[in-house]
Formats: structure tokens, C-alpha cells, sequence
């Protein structure tokens, strides 16, 4: 797993996922990472193939990007893009922050 991203970036990205997006980390691990059932998701990791992330306070699922990052500028348009499939996934509405 390789990552282009410094670590002060991996830590501000998560800390704004977990700080402002907890309830997209659930969307995008019930859609995308394969556990409809996940009552939380924290996210736990961010590098060059995809987000991972820390469910029901252990388990760890990686969600792949669908594309090699090579800077950070990239990683929202992924995320939504990842958030938005998930919601299409489940049948939901994603909402207009997005």
C-alpha cells in the first residue's frame, strides 16, 4: 500500500472524515465495503488505492478508490465519488453537500 500522501495528510484527512463525514464513512462501508450491517465506521486510513476504515470498533475494511491517487487534492472528489456510488448501492438519496 503505498501512499502519496505525507502523514500530517493522512491525519488531517481522517480527522475531517471523522470529524465532519462519520455518517458518509457508514454510507460508503454499507455500500461499497461489503457490511450492509456496520452500525459505525471510523475512518482509519487513507493512501494511494483507497480508504479504510475501522467498523463496530474493530473490524477494518479497505474501500478501493477505483483509481491510483497521486496527490491529495484528489482524495474529495473520491470520497464523494465513493459516497455517491454507495448511496446508489443502498437506493439512497445522497445529500446536497455532496
Amino acid at each position: 500500500m503505498s501512499t502519496p500522501f505525507t502523514p500530517e495528510a493522512v491525519e488531517a484527512i481522517k480527522r475531517h472524515m471523522n470529524d465532519d463525514h462519520t455518517g458518509d464513512a457508514l454510507v460508503i462501508v454499507r455500500g461499497l465495503g461489503g457490511r450492509p450491517q456496520a452500525t459505525s465506521a471510523v475512518t482509519s486510513d487513507v493512501d494511494a488505492e483507497a480508504m479504510e476504515f475501522t467498523i463496530d470498533g474493530g473490524e477494518r475494511v479497505r474501500v478501493p478508490w477505483g483509481e491510483t491517487l497521486t496527490e491529495r487534492a484528489q482524495v474529495r472528489k473520491a470520497v464523494v465519488r465513493l459516497y455517491r456510488a454507495a448511496c446508489a448501492e443502498l437506493g439512497i438519496e445522497p445529500h446536497g453537500e455532496h
